[in-house]
């Protein structure tokens, strides 16, 4: 009994080493776990730091999105002083290049769940789109939406990068398309 269970644990092991080798070796992302790991773990701190930073971000909707070093702020603060706050205050983290750092927050009260849900269900659309589409890079790029607006974020080329975004329209319900690439040479 016990040596069955000791099988059952290496094995499954071995599986979760295989899988994730074979994510450290796709040329097509050349993203590897632990990119992903520290994009999450720096998403992470981001937000708790700009909520520490001052008692005015209570019930804020702040949404930090980070994708190979890109940093994208949205959501909805209450003044301006806050947004450009959690800029300062993102810019001055250890991990964060300050010439990465998208502020796109805007000033008002949060959107609504039923937006969220919309929101959600829109990035669902256009990353499958992008990931089913013939010749488009689509695993090379992080889609966001918020309040209608879908934020593209990814290093890609500025070729790919129309590719992405002429896609992207296609899908029904996208008010507002924004670039926010790292742009790599041709």
């Amino acid at each position: 009994m016990k040596n069955n269970s000791l099988l059952q644990t290496l094995s499954l092991g071995l599986l979760v080493a295989l899988a994730f080798g074979g994510c450290t070796n796709n040329p097509e992302t050349k993203r590897t776990p632990g990119d992903l790991i520290d994009d999450n773990a720096l998403e992470f701190v981001i937000e708790r730091e700009i909520r520490a930073s001052d008692s005015g971000y209570e019930g804020a909707h702040i949404v930090v999105t980070v994708y190979d070093g890109l940093v994208l702020l949205l959501g909805e603060v209450p003044s301006e002083a806050l947004r450009e706050n959690a800029t300062e205050v993102t810019e001055s983290l250890y991990k964060v290049d300050p010439e990465k750092v998208n502020n796109y927050l805007t000033v008002g009260g949060p959107i609504s769940m039923l937006a969220r849900t919309n929101d959600g269900y829109l990035s669902t659309k256009v990353k499958t789109r992008l990931l089913v589409a013939e010749g488009v890079p689509g695993s090379k790029v992080k889609v966001v939406t918020e309040n209608g607006v879908i934020y593209l974020l990814g290093k890609i080329t500025p070729s790919e990068a129309d590719l992405v975004v002429a896609e992207t329209q296609k899908s029904f319900g996208v008010q507002k398309i924004v670039k926010v690439f790292d742009y790599l040479p041709e």
